[in-house]
């Protein structure tokens, strides 16, 4: 039998550049039994989907054998090992390579410095062999396994610039360029150092998210209460938390009160009151009562965990506008090493012509090579191409958006599921809107009722059985109105009808619960926003509830914002429809379609999509399965206990619809961001490429460029957190 899809987050080690992801990708893909591979440089992250059982080893493996490693640690501490080791090869490398650079330039104005042969060839090596080990070990790796990646770059020019140094001490008559190659690790390593800090704080959020998660949990034993390791706490479980204790699990108040500061986990800054028998949520903060929770939710099904789970998801997944980066950074290497090599020979080869050509070019830039020896200056031109072309900061374009933009979601208690879903958004023209649970509230209260009491019981005892907003509305109504519960009725039968209500047998006698065939007896009611469930007993009316729901505060400057956007907004929902227009009206809303079944919704969704125009789907995961998939982005309103909606792209974990507008402008500003990268990217490369083949840069200046390239694209990824500003409505 097929086993459902299985994802799993894997921790790579050794990646450095973009070529690095290509290789373990396009290892990881071949793997029997994975439908889907996507890593991704900017967290060292691989996500694979699995179409049927793989043993975690052969994962391993499949990285392994091209020449990367998978860690067991948490990233955050593999990060902090990587970032430690490469500022301490940093140090090393630039406290020797400026007195080496100071040395060269008085050298070369003149003034005599006794050995300073032999102290180059020396102190140079030093640099590009012990404080770039890394670097060399990466290459290696690289050239072993038949491909090439940034370190191959670095490697190749400063080796060659080494080498000089070594062909002068025998006697060769060429220029020596030691400290050029030291100077090339040098930036190297901190360009690298610089990188690393900045995406560290870039993905500061999700790790946020992940220390969170509590470690430890004083339980309630037989014998007393005892700290436990989250890992041996099992369901059922009663937790103590005291104020000022992050809550470790998922569960329900079962003694005590208190306020709860959930901000970190659904981007609402106020407290929440919490009482016995509501729920709480693991990461949340106990802020003033000592409380007793039972467990309901352990391990990776706690609201956090699949919190962190989406995210990074999220993260690793790519956007149609990634395929184009990809295709470039495939054949980037090979393709530099070939074009320095080539101008290399062509210099040497036709070095009086083109000397005389870029002469007076050259005369104004001080930094380039001033020799009349070809050999000499075929070696500057190669080192000056191989080490200004790397594809690193087109490959951080678009993950280096990604991070920032689903993490600063995150914090606004978003949940961008498909990355794909934010190079959609700019084409958006309507949104649809399902109305209870969405536009209102999705708590109805009971306002009135005309059934006997006599029926109360049943009624209750069936209506607790279904997750129906309306019928919650129901049960929590009639829990007041009845003081001797009978808890011997047997409901037999029962049955949900999809967007009707509910049927079952009771002691014989059949009962729906549910939608009206004749609305307009209920007119006086309806035209004051109210929903109406009618209750039959063998096919004869016993009577109705009249339910409300209240509207979220912030639905109408939602939708008034979302029209000054230019996108329309639309009411889809199966209630009747004088209930549906009042609300719309109140909200602002013109397009309305009411009494529609669930399946319908899917053909309204089609129709407006037919309009040319991206369609937005947002419910609250219950009747609207089929529209949310069908949508251009489905959009599903959910609480804590509903996250893992399947079937939705983004996922609002609190609050209203003001979340669709910041998804809206979160997505808009994070692809634009996107397109600024690949743009930078494209045109630096374009531009500095053919100024290094025609030796007018510095091998120095060239890595320098190159390392500001990337850190440029990370600076201006972490500006969508700056330009995004708060909601007027959240």
């Amino acid at each position: 039998m097929e086993l459902k899809e299985e994802k799993r987050t894997l921790k790579i080690t050794g990646m450095t550049c973009a070529n690095c992801a290509r290789i373990v990708e396009k290892s990881l893909s071949k793997v029997e039994g994975v439908k889907f591979a996507a890593v991704n440089l900017a967290t060292n992250t691989a996500f694979v989907v699995l179409e049927k059982e793989v043993d975690e080893e052969k994962l391993k493996k499949a990285v392994e054998n091209v020449g990367y490693g998978v860690s067991d640690e948490p990233i955050e501490m593999i990060e902090e090992k990587r970032l430690k080791r490469i500022k301490s090869n940093m140090i090393i490398a630039l406290a020797l390579t400026i007195p080496l650079m100071i040395l060269m330039f008085l050298h070369t104005s003149g003034k005599h410095i006794p050995y300073f042969k032999e102290i180059e060839l020396i102190v140079s090596a030093i640099v590009i062999f012990y404080a770039g080990r890394d670097t060399i070990k990466g290459a290696s790796i690289a050239l072993l396994h038949k491909h090439a990646n940034m370190d191959t770059l670095i490697l190749f020019g400063s080796a060659t610039a080494w080498s000089t140094n070594i062909l002068t001490y025998f006697g060769t008559n060429i220029h020596p360029f030691g400290t050029i190659g030291a100077m090339i690790v040098s930036l190297h390593l901190l360009g690298r150092y610089i990188e690393s800090y900045l995406r560290d704080r870039a993905s500061k959020q999700v790790r946020e998210l992940i220390n969170l998660q509590a470690k430890e949990a004083l339980v309630i034993t037989d014998k007393g209460e005892i700290l436990m390791p989250i890992e041996a706490i099992k369901e059922g479980s009663i937790v103590v938390v005291k104020p000022g204790e992050r809550i470790p699990v998922d569960g329900i108040i079962v003694e005590g009160s208190t306020s709860i500061d959930e901000s970190m986990i659904t981007g609402e800054s106020i407290p929440v009151s919490k009482e016995v028998n509501d729920e709480v949520v693991g990461g949340s903060l106990n802020l003033t009562g000592a409380i007793k929770i039972k467990v309901t939710k352990v391990g990776e099904d706690t609201f956090l965990s699949k919190i962190i789970n989406l995210i990074q998801e999220a993260q690793g997944a790519k956007v149609p506008i990634q395929a184009l980066a990809d295709r470039i950074t495939n054949w980037f290497v090979p393709m530099i090493i070939s074009l320095a090599t080539i101008s290399a020979f062509v210099w040497y080869f036709n070095f009086e012509n083109l000397n005389m050509l870029t002469h007076s070019i050259r005369s104004f830039l001080p930094w380039t090579l001033h020799t009349s020896d070809p050999l000499s200056f075929a070696v500057f031109v190669f080192l000056t191409t191989v080490v200004i072309a790397c594809p690193c900061a087109l490959g951080l374009a678009t993950p280096m958006a990604l991070i920032v933009g689903t993490s600063l979601a995150a914090k606004k208690g978003l949940l961008i599921r498909n990355a794909e879903a934010i190079q959609t958004a700019k084409e958006v023209g309507y949104v649809l809107f399902d109305k209870t649970g969405t536009l209102t509230e999705g708590k109805p209260q009971v306002i009135y009722t005309d059934l006997p009491e006599s029926e109360y019981e049943k009624i209750l005892a069936i209506e607790n059985l279904s997750n129906h907003p309306l019928a919650k509305a129901v049960v929590d109504y009639l829990r007041t109105q009845i003081n001797n519960k009978n808890n011997d009725i047997e409901i037999e039968k029962f049955e949900e009808l999809h967007g009707k209500g509910v049927r079952a047998r009771v002691n014989g006698d059949f009962y729906f619960i549910g939608k009206t065939e004749n609305i307009s007896a209920y007119e006086d009611y309806t035209i004051n926003g109210c929903s109406i469930v009618e209750v039959r007993k063998n096919e004869n009316i016993l009577g109705f509830f009249a339910i409300q729901d209240v509207i979220r505060h912030d639905s109408g400057e939602a939708i008034y914002k979302l029209s000054k956007m230019g996108i329309t907004p639309v009411m889809v929902t199966g209630d009747n429809e004088n209930t549906a227009r009042f609300v719309a009206e109140k909200l602002g809303i013109k397009e309305v379609f009411a009494n529609v079944k669930p399946e319908e919704k899917l053909d309204i969704v089609r129709k407006f999509q037919a309009k040319g125009k991206k369609v937005i789907m947002v419910g609250d995961g219950i009747n609207d399965a089929a529209a949310l998939k069908s949508a251009d982005i489905g959009i599903a309103v959910s609480s804590g206990s509903d996250i893992a909606l399947d079937n939705s792209d983004i996922i609002i974990t609190k609050g209203g619809i003001s979340k669709v507008v910041d998804a809206i402008e979160i997505s808009k500003l994070t692809f634009k961001t996107i397109k600024t990268n690949l743009l930078f990217a494209f045109f630096y490369n374009v531009l500095a490429i053919p100024l290094a083949m025609f030796g007018l840069l510095h091998p120095a200046i060239a890595e320098g460029a190159m390392a500001m390239s990337s850190i440029t694209v990370i600076i201006n990824s972490m500006r969508i957190r700056k330009e995004k500003k708060p909601s007027c409505c959240s």
